[in-house]
């Protein structure tokens, strides 16, 4: 069943009904996380975090249940749960019915392991992509962002699990989060950063996390202007808001009146301190009173429907393996494949799989989204079981010579590239620094365990890992290891892991095929092995702008304290300023070929309707994926020129035609006017494209007359 917004606030008298039977401190209490900071980071250093759902509040005596909190997205981090791809390799599938369908999978696995809430819809939008947790969302556009999460969103709650909607706002920094003040300018908070939150909202989210960081001076965890002017005033939200953990908020009266309900995963603030607060005046009961009731009027209409349960069983099952696979499958993303070197021959006898990563279960980073699945096919493991006749080596890359020599005897040559949780994700700090013991002195004094375990690490696992990338290009020895090899043996193809952006100008003419396969999952070596040598055709399409030089992205400063965030990044920041990237934005070549043809444009009343005819004209089935942008040259005001706001994923057999139209309605061509606080439409002539990647000359283009409402 769904559960949105009408559904819950059927409970809204039943809810207050049970908060005016409570004392005091049985309402704070549901507004209270219960486990402290130490115990979340001995679990994160002797098991792992969140190995079990994390609970908040729960009135017994009442029947009022407790919210039990488990993290994502690329899965379910409680326990040994399926690892799906991580959110940018699933953005890349441009597939919101997978996404959907994961969604339902993760919400049956967080029931069967006694959870009732999912923290892991991340729509934060990278403003740049060496944002470390940018492999937590979907990609860079705002439009696609909010399809993708909206799309999780009721897919979770239709298994009656509520969907937590994070970090709510301007989270896209991750070594700095704790400190950052962000501004924005009014028009780039309402028509950049905040239009993915509300669709979200707008699909029945019924919990939104606060961020870390300060917006215009605030920490957005006791934010008044985001969390009750925005979010609940303007948006309708009638669910409950609760901090990101230990940190996210700083302040137990300015928390209280900026709109948190619910502070995670300790009680610092809230707790004993909030009750005083109360009983001193410095805050009204009636205050308490409106969080008891959202919180237990959401918890009891995810709760009051008879439901299914879910036993042990599904947790990492065969089904929801194969929709990981099947995920990961549909993510492959064919960046460059000169004189069709791929797919490559199944058989082939002799293949190399050179670079470290060829030999890594490399599923994403080590911070609160990772996912402990009962195994992980690494891409040499995939390439074994795919050709279990051929004889397949494997090489570290690290001696260029050796590798070489391996390369030129070879009917194959995969080289394996990229990141691993070492080099981007959740910062986790120095673990054997002195700040960090100064810092934990408390914990080792309660859990000497920990302090044991800590010791037993070796150097490498003490050091810092994660955060935000400071080059987007591959490591000096790797572009090294491609430079030699691709002219070795021109059966080469290079597989890219990462959670965003790979610079590719250093070595992209010394090979001729690129696959990039994100952070691919617990079944991403099966995936990988299928797409390069024909099982799969690969259909992902790059759901952020590969520039040729970093220096046409934003400036960024990782340490920074204060920022601004601008209007433009990403592919509309390149196209403003009429610069070509290396490779556009949802862009991703297929082992067939595709025309479109016979484009339509239309108003059909309060939607714009762009449709054309897609022709498999190749000799293989694939998948093609039709984007529909508008264009606004004729603004009066500073306008990209042109948004994504459409597309669809279809499947055609060779020779076969489908005809595809994508509709956007005209509401969500409106710019926000400053002046007035009030959202507009120019009354003026749009472009409107239709195609397969956002490079203008793969798009067909008409027009469409808004000048008068029909």
């Amino acid at each position: 069943m769904t559960m949105d917004m009408e559904s819950r606030l059927r409970f809204t008298q039943k809810a207050e009904t049970l908060v005016a039977e409570m004392t005091l401190e049985e309402k704070v209490h549901l507004m209270s996380g219960q486990v402290s900071a130490e115990q979340m980071f001995r679990d994160f250093i002797i098991i792992h975090y969140n190995h079990v759902p994390y609970p908040a509040g729960g009135i017994e005596r009442l029947q009022v249940p407790a919210m039990k909190f488990v993290d994502g997205p690329r899965g379910v981090v409680s326990s040994s749960s399926t690892c799906f791809p991580v959110s940018m390799a699933r953005g890349a599938t441009f597939d919101p019915d997978l996404e959907r369908r994961i969604g339902v999978a993760i919400a049956k696995e967080i029931r069967a392991q006694g959870g009732n809430l999912f923290g892991g819809v991340c729509v934060n939008l990278p403003r740049h992509p060496g944002w470390g947790r940018s492999q937590e969302t979907y990609g860079e556009d705002s439009f696609h962002l909010g399809a993708m999460g909206a799309s999780l969103v009721v897919g979770v709650q239709s298994e009656q699990v509520i969907a937590c909607v994070k970090h709510f706002a301007f989270n896209s920094m991750e070594n700095a989060r704790f400190k950052v003040n962000v501004t924005a300018d009014k028009r780039t908070e309402r028509e950049v950063y905040f239009p993915h939150f509300k669709a979200c909202i707008d699909a029945g989210a019924a919990a939104v996390m606060s961020a870390y960081n300060l917006y215009d001076g605030a920490y957005c965890g006791h934010n008044d202007y985001l969390l009750n002017q925005v979010l609940r005033h303007e948006w309708g939200f009638d669910g409950f808001v609760i901090s990101d953990f230990v940190w996210g908020i700083r302040d137990t009266v300015k928390a209280v009146h900026g709109g948190m309900d619910i502070e995670m995963c300790d009680t610092k603030y809230y707790g004993q301190r909030l009750v005083d607060a109360v009983r001193s005046g410095q805050v009204a009961e009636e205050k308490i009173d409106q969080a008891a009731i959202r919180i237990v009027r959401t918890l009891l209409a995810f709760t009051a429907q008879p439901e299914q349960e879910y036993g042990p069983e599904v947790v990492a099952s065969t089904s929801h393996i194969a929709l990981a696979l099947e995920a990961a499958e549909k993510s492959m993303t064919l960046m460059k494949n000169d004189h069709a070197i791929l797919p490559f021959s199944k058989s082939a006898r002799k293949v190399a799989v050179i670079g470290k990563l060829g030999k890594q279960a490399n599923i994403g980073d080590h911070g609160s989204s990772r996912v402990f699945p009962p195994y992980a096919v690494t891409p040499l493991e995939g390439i074994q079981r795919l050709l279990p006749e051929a004889e397949v080596c494997y090489d570290d890359g690290t001696d260029l010579q050796r590798a070489g020599a391996l390369a030129r005897e070879s009917d194959a040559v995969i080289c394996v590239v990229g990141y691993n949780h070492n080099d981007e994700g959740e910062y986790v700090t120095d673990v054997g620094s002195e700040e960090f013991k100064a810092r934990m002195a408390t914990l080792f004094h309660k859990y000497p365990e920990v302090a044991a375990k800590l010791q037993s690490h070796t150097p490498q696992e003490r050091k810092a890992v994660g955060g935000d990338r400071k080059s987007l290009g591959l490591h000096a020895d790797e572009a090294a290891l491609l430079q030699e090899l691709g002219s070795l043996n021109p059966n080469t193809a290079v597989v890219l892991i990462g959670g965003n952006t790979i610079m590719i100008e250093e070595w992209k003419d010394y090979v001729p095929a690129i696959l990039m396969a994100y952070y691919p999952g617990m079944e991403g070596g099966t995936a990988i092995a299928k797409t390069l040598f024909g099982d799969v055709n690969p259909g992902g399409k790059l759901p952020y702008v590969t520039p040729v030089d970093e220096r046409h992205l934003p400036d960024v400063d990782w340490d920074a304290s204060t920022i601004e965030y601008g209007y433009y990044h990403g592919y509309t920041k390149l196209e403003k300023e009429g610069i070509s990237p290396s490779l556009p934005y949802g862009f991703g070549l297929s082992y067939t070929t595709f025309q479109l043809e016979d484009p339509r444009f239309e108003r059909q009343g309060t939607d714009v309707v762009a449709s054309c005819t897609v022709h498999n004209t190749g000799e293989r089935e694939g998948d093609e994926v039709v984007q529909l942008y508008i264009g606004f040259s004729q603004s009066q005001v500073d306008r990209p020129h042109k948004s994504l706001k459409g597309f669809e994923r279809i499947t055609l057999k060779p020779g076969k035609r489908q005809r595809v139209q994508l509709s956007c309605p005209i509401d969500s061509l409106h710019w926000y006017n400053p002046q007035t606080d009030q959202w507009e439409l120019e009354a003026m002539v749009h472009e409107v494209y239709i195609g397969n990647s956002s490079a203008r000359e793969g798009l067909l283009v008409g027009t469409v007359d808004l000048r008068s409402s029909e």
